[in-house]
């Protein structure tokens, strides 16, 4: 397996299967996976594919079956449960479609969670806080409860959350998936000037073309396995990219 700086992520013949005897069922079937810091990856494909089973293999938020997983330069095999949640606390941000906000919380507080775990000071948590809430252009909104805020702004606050640690891979799975598409759009833009500005390394999980095609990259599974990949490069226009992504679905 690499150890070049230069990979955030890389499973070599990982699978993951579920059940036993006439209930298994094969989510992964050996995938080879290298993902460099600072890229945006989409992962599409059908429902079943396999898509939400490999992001939490990656995430360390399940166990593969067979094969290897290394992330940030750690194989998660390795490392026991202490080792393992700090490296998700302190080097992985997640966001899933479900917002996942405690509903008593303001935005700061539910932002602030992260760093409140990991016993760090009032004043750094904070400055962090206030830094990532204006990453994502809630600033003036962080003392609003979450029932207080739109859909779009309650993932933006989860968002903020994933960030408020500077992890350097953040996991999103179907981010978008319950929001409009105005919404959709924002917090897309959002991830994707992340990236750009500060050398995150994103993996998304999309059933959206439109999402998948703001990435750097694509690969597509199909029943546990990579069946295409491409380079979704800037020369190309949205509507050709959004094309062969439409295609492949």
């Amino acid at each position: 397996m690499s150890n070049h700086d230069d990979v955030a992520v890389e499973t070599v013949a990982l699978t993951r299967a579920f059940g036993k005897s006439d209930a298994r069922v094969e989510a992964l079937r050996g995938i080879d996976l290298k993902v460099p810091r600072g890229q945006f990856l989409a992962v599409m494909g059908p429902s079943g594919s396999g898509k939400s089973t490999l992001l939490h293999v990656i995430g360390g938020l399940s166990l593969p079956t067979s094969g290897t997983v290394q992330v940030q330069g750690h194989d998660l095999a390795t490392l026991d449960d202490d080792q393992l949640t700090l490296l998700r606390r302190r080097r992985v941000g997640f966001i899933f479609q479900s917002f996942n906000l405690i509903q008593v919380l303001t935005a700061e507080e539910n932002v602030a969670l992260p760093l409140v775990i990991d016993g760090r000071k009032r004043s750094e948590v904070e400055q962090r806080v206030r830094e990532v809430l204006e990453l994502v252009d809630l600033g003036a909104r962080r003392h609003h409860l979450p029932a207080e805020l739109s859909g779009g702004e309650q993932q933006r606050v989860a968002i903020a959350r994933a960030l408020v640690m500077d992890p350097a891979l953040v996991l999103a799975d179907e981010p978008t998936g319950n929001l409009d598409s105005l919404s959709g759009e924002k917090v897309m833009r959002i991830l994707r000037r992340l990236v750009d500005t500060r050398g995150l390394t994103l993996i998304l999980v999309t059933h959206n073309s439109r999402d998948a095609a703001m990435a750097d990259r694509l690969v597509y599974l199909r029943d546990g396995r990579i069946v295409e990949e491409q380079i979704l490069s800037a020369a190309h226009s949205s509507r050709e990219v959004l094309r062969q992504l439409e295609e492949l679905a």
